[in-house]
């Protein structure tokens, strides 16, 4: 089983971080954090890396039912999407699938909930 979903698109890096926060929107999610792992490798290391954007995605109606069935499932949230730059133009961005994540955690009451929001993930990359 694979632990994320992705989509290669064809936009400039800045535009699709953009159209990704805008499509979690339209699906209930809020951006809770975005990491640009490019400036923080070049600030930490000294290392240069390609535009590379992790963006923390809730949707706080399924947080909260996760919540409700395991107080701990607050280590694997929020939702990671990532977007990076492939190419100039070219932009992949994967999200986790949290049915492999919560499926580490047995507690069956997690697994419709993660189901919901993997249809939702899914279907926003999909839309991209």
């Amino acid at each position: 089983m694979s632990y994320y979903f992705s989509k290669t698109v064809d936009m400039p890096f800045t535009a699709a971080v953009n159209h990704v926060t805008s499509k979690l929107a339209n699906k209930g999610f809020g951006v809770l954090t975005s990491i640009d792992v490019q400036q923080v490798m070049k600030a930490k290391l000294g290392a240069d890396f390609k535009p590379y954007v992790i963006l923390g995605a809730c949707n706080p109606h399924f947080a909260w039912r996760a919540l409700q069935a395991e107080d701990k499932i607050g280590t694997m949230l929020p939702c990671n999407v990532i977007v990076t730059e492939i190419s100039p133009g070219k932009v992949e961005v994967a999200a986790v699938d949290p049915v492999a994540s919560m499926g580490a955690v047995d507690n069956p009451g997690l697994a419709g909930i993660a189901n919901d929001v993997r249809r939702l993930l899914e279907e926003m990359v999909s839309e991209l």
